[in-house]
């Protein structure tokens, strides 16, 4: 999809069409067809009258030995892989049609069925079989194809259709995924508080009453700005620096012009998230965390380091990778973001848990 690196927008912009074949592109392909033939057959005897009287004959014939074709032989036998018996009807139908036709030819027409043999061809011989049977199955599998290429577009069309609705379907519950995520471990630090009777538990709800007001307008949107976005993650870091106090200490830098980029709402929070999740919660004594976000030439530059804890030294990277959080964010720029347009790198080193994102916006 080189002319669409996000995929969500991609699935959103691209429209598929119903390749559905009436009755007026049936007449208008008949009508090309004979006239193409009397104006060849014209051409090649120089008798017009000639050329129309025998498409008029062969013309029916011709119809009726490819609708058989498209709408029962194919069906019954092709589709069942029943090949033989299908050769084998072709041929019986073709042969039927050479008595047909020869028939009427000779009758209507003229006792002269073949004139574009080498001599007069009175009567019924091998070379006039073979070559009326080889331009009856010419007309049936031209049209045969037509039909073929028609039922692929329209089987490719409902296959992308599908794959759109599933791709759709999916990032939609990866975006609803976020919200009772990050309430549930929020909601954590507010009984911690209430437990505790501490003063600062109405603070805590009113930084969550205004994440969940942000919450509710962004993740129905594909695209949010960048500068809400921060907002969210900062009010986020505020809620947490009140559960843990002096035990955290979080240096956060913001670089760059935040103004005029758009990113997928709340992809970075989880990031952060899992620094308290699986390293504040879990660490003994001082917790350092080092958040940095930078926007140069339409990329965010997004880094979160953060203390392994004590217990966690032997993992090179935490067991559960964050859980729901980091495997959310890893699916979500994987449906919302070409590959071009992101990388995420996740690494343990000298003790501390390293989560890169650069990021287009």
């Amino acid at each position: 999809m080189p002319a669409h690196n996000n995929l969500e927008g991609f699935l959103k912009e691209t429209p598929y069409k119903n390749y559905n074949i009436n009755y007026k592109h049936h007449i208008a392909f008949w009508l090309i067809y004979v006239a193409f033939n009397v104006l060849r057959w014209w051409g090649i005897h120089h008798d017009l009258l000639y050329s129309l009287k025998t498409n008029l004959i062969g013309f029916p014939i011709h119809m009726a030995l490819a609708y058989f074709n498209v709408y029962y032989l194919m069906p019954k036998f092709v589709y069942a892989r029943k090949y033989f018996a299908y050769a084998v009807m072709v041929l019986l139908v073709l042969f039927i049609m050479l008595i047909l036709k020869y028939s009427l030819t000779y009758t209507l027409v003229s006792t002269n069925v073949f004139p574009e043999g080498p001599s007069d061809q009175g009567g019924f011989t091998l070379t006039y079989a073979i070559t009326t049977m080889l331009g009856e199955f010419y007309v049936v599998s031209f049209v045969t194809a037509i039909k073929i290429t028609i039922d692929w577009l329209k089987e490719s069309s409902k296959l992308h259709d599908l794959e759109k609705r599933q791709l759709t379907t999916e990032l939609k519950f990866l975006r609803s995924q976020v919200s009772p995520h990050f309430f549930f471990n929020t909601l954590n630090n507010i009984y911690s508080l209430t437990l505790e009777k501490s003063d600062r538990a109405p603070q805590v709800v009113l930084k969550l009453s205004e994440l969940m007001r942000y919450l509710l307008y962004a993740t129905n949107k594909r695209r949010q700005d960048l500068t809400l976005e921060i907002e969210c993650i900062q009010n986020y870091i505020d809620l947490e620096r009140i559960r843990f106090d002096d035990s955290l200490e979080i240096d956060m830098s913001i670089s760059g012009s935040l103004e005029n980029h758009t990113i997928a709402p709340m992809l970075l929070v989880p990031l952060i998230e899992n620094c308290f999740k699986h390293g504040a919660s879990k660490n003994i004594g001082k917790m350092h965390i080092n958040i940095e976000i930078k926007v140069e030439n339409d990329f965010l530059y997004f880094s979160v380091i953060n203390t392994i804890p004590e217990k966690n030294k032997n993992n090179i990277i935490p067991t559960r990778s964050g859980g729901i959080g980091l495997s959310n964010v890893k699916k979500r720029l994987e449906l919302g973001y070409g590959r071009k347009d992101y990388d995420l790198s996740i690494f343990e080193k000298e003790n501390m848990f390293h989560a890169i994102l650069k990021l287009k916006v």
